[in-house]
């Protein structure tokens, strides 16, 4: 409606001035009245301007809560990040000293590349994993092995055969299963909901075409113009009006529904198997494990690569002991007390909880939108009296039925005449935004990291023979700068190191194919003889 001012200016004009004969009214009914064709074109505008900011002032809810909930969700994930890093470093710091500091940026490039993937890089998690757990493996096998010198090649040899080795044990699988879900998950319902407050941020941005602008004057206006300013839509009427100008915005509701039942499943599989608080803490706690496994199997490795790559060349100058001992001291997680806090100073199921509301709230916002609108007691009348109210040619109850929600359903609306052979190509393409939004935010709470699906198991990658594909995360190595993928593919082409290192190092696993084939043969060998 009309501010105080303006509306009081225009009522008391109306109600000082002559009656006027109404033929020259384009909008309100043609009787007599107050109004001049330039106040019918003023009010006009004004009937439009009061609606955009009916609907801006209704949709600001949803405006608010994905604008305020992206902040601190995105401001708390980046903070998890930090203060995971801060804390092992700290704790690494304590508890290998030297050897950890000397080996620092190992770590602190995982942080850099998982950093880069939760804003949005294009980054893959497998690789980011396999690429850190290949580059610590190097690393330490040099370090559990002192007294020996290993070549470029030969560390490249380690890597190749790291999958059967397993050097860290199940860590690196366990650690992918948590890191994989928790920040596929985070990422994925910040970015939704920076799309739902982009969305929400046009669609709210109304243009009435003609026939709505002319409806939305004979809600609002018209018994102005009669000299009733008093006398409120009839609640029917209103709605019918509100159905036809928000027609478009209701077809949203089915891409809306989904996307905002996406964001809910998501916030709840943060809230559980895919929580990012647990993940990030873990990451620390699950590298020292790691650390821990290969320091305590050091020599049952060692002997296994040494038998697949041959023996290294030792080291000129040093002593055959292994500084295992110096090294082998487990990792101490801090406690309650010891744990830094965020910024935010609150929890993820504090944070998740909060959203869960909010978000419930939402649902079937656009096609309740016209009867939202027609509920303020300032835009239309009460249920209660609909016998005393404006009808759109003067006071009385409203006998058209009211119209059904979409643009479909406007083929017999009363009020508004709607071309529903023409939909609204920014409608279409905000529902084509909602829907690329659900089915990713799916794709993000899938199962796809599960413990049981079957792209994630332990020996998914031993099914695949070819010396090409990338070892299992974790265990394989990716190529990296130094571009060595090529050198993977010659058989065991290490440089001798020293006593017995050939070229066709023996494998580190014998054939299962052919131990059944021999048990085959057996069984067959004992019933013949039966």
């Amino acid at each position: 409606m009309l501010a105080v001012s303006p509306r009081c200016s225009l009522i008391g004009r109306c109600l000082s001035a002559l009656r006027l004969a109404g033929e020259h009214l384009r909008t309100c009914p043609q009787d007599y009245t107050c109004c001049s064709s330039d106040m019918e074109e003023a009010l006009l505008r004004q009937s439009e301007a009061d609606f955009r900011g009916a609907v801006d002032l209704t949709s600001q809810f949803l405006l608010t809560t994905f604008t305020q909930r992206h902040r601190k969700l995105d401001e708390f994930f980046r903070e998890l990040i930090d203060v995971a890093e801060k804390s092992m470093n700290q704790m690494f710091t304590k508890t290998y000293g030297r050897l950890y500091t000397q080996n620092s940026r190992v770590f602190q490039e995982l942080y850099t590349e998982l950093r880069s993937y939760y804003t949005g890089g294009s980054v893959s998690l497998d690789d980011v994993l396999s690429e850190f757990w290949a580059r610590l493996l190097e690393r330490m096998f040099t370090l559990v092995n002192p007294q020996y010198q290993f070549s470029e090649e030969y560390l490249e040899c380690v890597s190749k055969h790291s999958e059967q080795l397993r050097p860290f044990g199940d860590v690196p699988r366990r650690l992918r299963l948590q890191v994989s879900r928790a920040f596929i998950a985070a990422r994925a319902l910040v970015q939704g909901l920076a799309t739902g407050r982009d969305l929400v941020g046009r669609a709210a941005k109304l243009t009435p075409t003609p026939e709505c602008k002319r409806a939305l004057m004979r809600l609002s206006y018209c018994p102005l113009c009669r000299g009733l300013p008093s006398l409120k839509p009839c609640h029917s009427f209103c709605r019918n009006v509100m159905k036809g100008c928000l027609a478009n915005q209701a077809d949203l509701d089915t891409e809306w529904n989904s996307f905002i039942d996406s964001l809910l499943q998501v916030t709840e599989k943060l809230q559980g198997p895919f929580n990012m608080e647990l993940a990030t803490d873990s990451i620390g706690v699950k590298i020292s494990e790691a650390i821990m496994y290969l320091q305590e199997n050091s020599v049952q490795t060692s002997t296994k690569v040494f038998q697949g790559c041959g023996s290294p060349r030792p080291a000129p100058g040093r002593s055959k002991r292994s500084p295992r001992d110096e090294t082998k001291r487990r990792f101490r997680t801090y406690t309650p007390e010891e744990r830094p806090t965020t910024a935010a100073r609150t929890n993820l199921d504090r944070l998740a909880t909060d959203l869960k509301d909010k978000l419930k709230a939402m649902r079937r916002f656009w096609a309740t939108l016209p009867d939202t609108l027609c509920n303020d007691e300032r835009l239309s009348e009460d249920l209660s009296n609909q016998e005393r109210c404006w009808n759109g040619q003067s006071r009385g109850r409203y006998l058209p039925g009211v119209t059904g929600e979409g643009l479909v359903n406007q083929i017999n609306n009363p009020e508004v005449e709607v071309d529903i052979a023409r939909p609204d190509s920014k409608t279409r393409q905000q529902i084509l935004q909602l829907r690329t939004a659900a089915n990713r935010l799916r794709h993000a709470q899938s199962e796809r990291y599960s413990e049981d699906w079957p792209a994630s198991g332990p020996n998914l990658h031993n099914q695949n023979q070819n010396p090409n594909s990338r070892a299992g995360p974790g265990q394989g190595k990716p190529p990296r700068g130094r571009d060595r993928a090529p050198k993977w593919t010659r058989p065991n082409q290490h440089q001798n190191q020293g006593d017995g290192a050939q070229s066709g190092a023996p494998a580190l696993q014998p054939r299962p194919a052919l131990l059944l084939l021999l048990l085959l043969l057996l069984a067959l060998t004992a019933l013949y003889w039966r």
